[in-house]
């Protein structure tokens, strides 16, 4: 099998693995969200169990979609406005999606540490994975330096 291959493989989705709140809670948990343009982020939630319920519906999909991002080429160079310790953290940017990590302390409330030039669309996934970001389409614009989020998939930009 290629990379090429890999990227369109549809997992059985027959059955889905519902991902709870207490799974999340302290343990690192990356989840994805698609912006009001179709943009798509990469989540870092870090122990915060404040994330969309549509992000917990399927473990299955959530997988597909890192694995997807994952095997993309590398199309652009590291862009992590604030440098340093978020220079690590920049491999899903390289390969087009932004990458929001977020704030100890601040319950739903993310940063933005990693930037794309040039982001890839909810357009460009496969059918089944479009299906999975519709319900995790946040009424957002990324790129904001602070996102909130809540439960039910509310989002925001956040000031201050």
């Amino acid at each position: 099998m290629t990379k090429t291959d890999r990227i369109n493989v549809n997992p059985d989705l027959s059955t889905h693995t519902i991902i709870t709140r207490e799974e999340i809670t302290d343990v690192e948990f990356d989840w994805f969200a698609a912006d009001e343009a179709g943009h798509v982020a990469q989540f870092l939630a870090a122990g915060d169990p404040t994330v969309p319920a549509a992000a917990l519906a399927s473990e299955e999909l959530l997988e597909a979609l890192h694995v997807w991002i994952d095997v993309r080429p590398e199309t652009e160079e590291p862009n992590a406005p604030a440098g340093g310790f978020d220079e690590h953290l920049t491999p899903p940017q390289r390969r087009g999606a932004y990458v929001y990590d977020h704030i100890p302390g601040e319950v739903g409330l993310y940063r933005m540490v990693a930037a794309p030039r040039t982001p890839f669309t909810v357009a460009e996934l496969p059918d089944y994975l479009q299906s999975y970001l519709a319900g995790l389409k946040l009424d957002v614009r990324f790129g904001a330096a602070r996102i909130w989020v809540d439960e039910e998939g509310g989002a925001g930009e956040a000031t201050g």
